[in-house]
């Protein structure tokens, strides 16, 4: 895995937040489309992304950890995991599942619908 262990912390906090604010956009979108989810919540502040999907569903969070240079995930479905800035999309090292994969996959059973975060910031795909 080519890790970017270079990228300095304003070119890392550039790249953090675009990926986050993106991926704020898309989850405001997909919770309005979503009329079974009245209860859910999408909050974005100081490089911190929560999701609330409500009953049965969960929470889902996604940070900034600058002093590791990751984005940080936290799923009520497959758990915690941490994703380093690898060739232009954000990557776990011990699957090679970008992060964006990883939302396709979960995010879809939630909403009912197939999802494309894709077109996201920094999924290696847009």
């Amino acid at each position: 895995m080519n890790l970017d262990k270079s990228l300095t912390l304003v070119e890392f906090e550039k790249i953090s937040d675009t990926t986050l604010e993106s991926l704020t956009e898309y989850f405001d979108d997909l919770i309005e489309e979503a009329a079974h989810l009245e209860d859910s919540d999408v909050a974005y502040g100081d490089g911190v992304l929560t999701v609330k999907f409500g009953n049965p569903y969960g929470t889902y969070v996604i940070n900034r950890q600058t002093p590791n240079r990751q984005i940080w995930l936290s799923s009520p479905t497959s758990g915690p995991k941490r994703y380093d800035f690898v060739k232009g999309k954000w990557v776990y090292k011990y699957d090679d599942k970008t992060l964006h994969e990883l939302l396709n996959d979960e995010i879809s059973s939630i909403v009912k619908t197939k999802v494309c975060f894709d077109k996201c910031s920094y999924s290696g795909k847009e």
